[in-house]
């Protein structure tokens, strides 16, 4: 007899592919939509309605069962509270990467396994390594798209029933399946923005939740220079938006290098880049995916999704961890994550509480 495997389908062309992938290996597939967020778009569009139309549409021509959970409570309560409270403290929030293990690999895992499932699959691109009882996070085929940064805070327990059915495709592979296979969302371009909220002004969004807080743009010798909308909407590093331009001639850009919340101040420097490079930062809420680590190793690290791995010399400490950089890094920013690895899998990571200069 199959094995069932529950595919969590986005509407998207990555999971649309799994569930494919995997119904071609033999296993009884079952599609389960989430519903995560409740509000419309500003253009008043329900993009959960439009993407579960796909899903009933890839469905169709894999001739599988599906269905819809709303777990829009449960991200409410456990993702965006904590986005917002990040936020309010002056941090820059990663919501995909709570959304993952508070949503995708908790109450979705929990409902899958209550439908009787064996398994349960997503389209993120990376690798599981079931084995010698324990569940090890691989980095993908296609280092271009490895997605493990975004798996650093799940818990190893809740990958034991975890399969990636595109761990070894790059992203115009997937593509190319999807098309000669008459899957409805071959040519659906990626999502963006905050998971399961999707595309927005960014600012005009987080408006209707925190009030902004309008204050002094100042340089690192004391020279004001403008006045910033509130120190949630800038991140360490941003070029635009500053409305600096023509204060100091067209030489260098303005860029934002510290926020000072309990004043309520706005660091930018013009044309130096130095005072965003940091030596070491500190990171808590460790999380570690199927590894021991010595109290003291050297591995590599990402600071932000999009980064080549850097060498990096960790310390363990009570309440986390020293993160020693071996190349001075840019723009590393509290509320991030910094994530682990050695060559072939993700070890874990932890939220970065501190920068050291």
């Amino acid at each position: 007899m199959s094995k069932t495997v529950v595919v969590g389908l986005s509407g998207g062309v990555d999971s649309s592919v799994a569930a494919y992938l995997l119904k071609q290996q033999g296993y009884n597939v079952i599609g389960l939509f989430m519903k995560n967020w409740e509000e419309t778009d500003p253009s008043g569009a329900c993009t959960a309605e439009a993407d579960f139309n796909d899903v009933r549409r890839v469905c169709a021509t894999l001739d599988i069962p599906y269905y819809s959970v709303n777990f829009s409570k449960q991200y409410m309560q456990r993702v965006f509270s904590h986005f917002l409270t990040e936020y309010r403290a002056g941090r820059t929030p990663n919501p995909d990467v709570l959304c993952n293990r508070e949503i995708k690999f908790g109450p979705f895992r929990e409902y899958a396994l209550s439908m009787g499932a064996d398994f349960i699959a997503t389209g993120h691109y990376c690798a599981i390594d079931h084995s010698n009882g324990r569940h090890k996070l691989k980095k993908a085929g296609d280092a271009n798209k490895d997605q493990t940064y975004f798996l650093n805070q799940v818990r190893e327990e809740q990958l034991a029933e975890v399969l990636f059915p595109l761990s070894e495709l790059s992203k115009p592979e997937v593509r190319k399946i999807a098309e000669a296979n008459g899957i409805a969302t071959a040519a659906k371009k990626d999502s963006t923005g905050i998971c399961f909220i999707g595309e927005r002004n960014f600012r005009k969004f987080l408006q209707d939740y925190l009030p902004a807080q309008p204050g002094k743009i100042v340089t690192l010798d004391g020279e004001t220079v403008g006045e910033h909308i509130g120190l949630m909407y800038y991140t360490l590093g941003q070029r635009k938006g500053l409305e600096l331009g023509g204060k100091r001639g067209e030489e260098g850009r303005w860029f934002v290098v510290r926020k000072d919340l309990e004043n309520n101040v706005l660091y930018v420097s013009h044309g130096d880049e130095k005072p965003l490079y940091s030596r070491a930062c500190k990171v808590k809420d460790l999380n570690w995916i199927g590894y021991m680590p010595e109290p003291t190793f050297n591995c590599n690290a990402k600071f932000r999704y999009r980064q080549p791995e850097q060498k990096v010399k960790i310390t363990l400490e009570p309440d986390g961890a020293l993160v020693e950089f071996e190349t001075p890094q840019r723009a590393v920013t509290q509320g991030q994550y910094a994530v682990f690895y050695d060559e072939t899998y993700c070890l874990g990571g932890g939220v970065i509480t501190e920068v050291i200069f």
